[in-house]
């Protein structure tokens, strides 16, 4: 695990992870917000791209704060000043990651931030303008309803391809999600994927981020891990998956940075 994670270094390997309960009032939103964004072809950071004339970024806080967070943080890395700048006038908490070791290092990077707020965590990248109110309310109540250590969105993609895939058991019951790049064939074949989008119980998930690693293809620190981690140390990991698969679709493009403004047209945004 590297280091900057306030709170969430390392515990024994026979810790137990206790599930959590807290209510929907009560949470902290936490918007992935560092990346450059590189096939975006250009210096900007990507969550400020305008999608319908404004930063994607936006868009996602637009959604988040329907739903009346406790506090919202926001982890900025590239070009970090100009994000900050784009926020000015909201209420805010800024954590800042650089370098950008993966989504499981973000969280990290913003542990000061989550620490003595509420329980409860949602996690959203700041680059997903086509997620509603609506879809992370029902990801919050069902994560409350079960009692999870922590719950993620999934949604069925006719083409997963770029996509974390969600690996289940014969009975059903989820077993880890695995990145495209660290995939098996059959693995990818799994239309199922992960949406990076994710509600935690706090004291899991510090537990679980002083397990993290990063051997993998990308050498980063994978958020996505933490589930298996909580899963396999006693917590519930549930799921909700998303009604419309078009939330699920993020920005890594110009291209589907045009997708993106048609879908928003088609969900009534100007």
């Amino acid at each position: 695990m590297t280091g900057g994670a306030g709170g969430a270094g390392g515990s024994s390997g026979g810790a137990r992870i206790s599930n959590g309960g807290a209510g929907l009032r009560h949470f902290t939103a936490l918007v992935l917000a560092a990346g450059l964004g590189k096939r975006m072809g250009s210096d900007l950071p990507k969550v400020l791209h305008p999608a319908l004339k404004r930063p994607l970024l936006i868009h996602v806080l637009g959604q988040i704060e329907l739903l009346r967070p406790d506090r919202v943080v926001v982890v900025v890395g590239h070009r970090g000043s100009l994000v900050r700048e784009a926020l000015a006038g909201r209420v805010v908490r800024f954590a800042e990651q650089i370098p950008q070791l993966g989504t499981g290092h973000a969280v990290q990077t913003a542990w000061a931030e989550l620490e003595g707020g509420p329980g409860t965590a949602l996690v959203v990248a700041g680059d997903m303008p086509l997620v509603r109110a609506a879809t992370l309310r029902r990801l919050l109540e069902r994560h409350e309803r079960e009692g999870n250590g922590a719950t993620f969105l999934s949604g069925v993609l006719e083409d997963p391809k770029g996509y974390g895939r969600v690996i289940r058991d014969v009975s059903g019951e989820f077993v880890k999600i695995v990145e495209e790049k660290d995939a098996t064939a059959p693995e990818r074949a799994v239309a199922e994927v992960n949406s990076g989008i994710y509600c935690f119980e706090l004291e899991p998930l510090r537990l679980a981020l002083g397990f993290l690693r990063a051997d993998n293809r990308q050498q980063e620190y994978y958020l996505t891990d933490t589930l298996s981690i909580i899963r396999s140390r006693g917590g519930r990991v549930g799921v909700e998956r998303a009604s419309d698969p078009r939330e699920l679709n993020g920005v890594n493009t110009p291209e589907q940075l045009k997708l993106v403004e048609e879908a928003l047209r088609a969900f009534g945004e100007t």
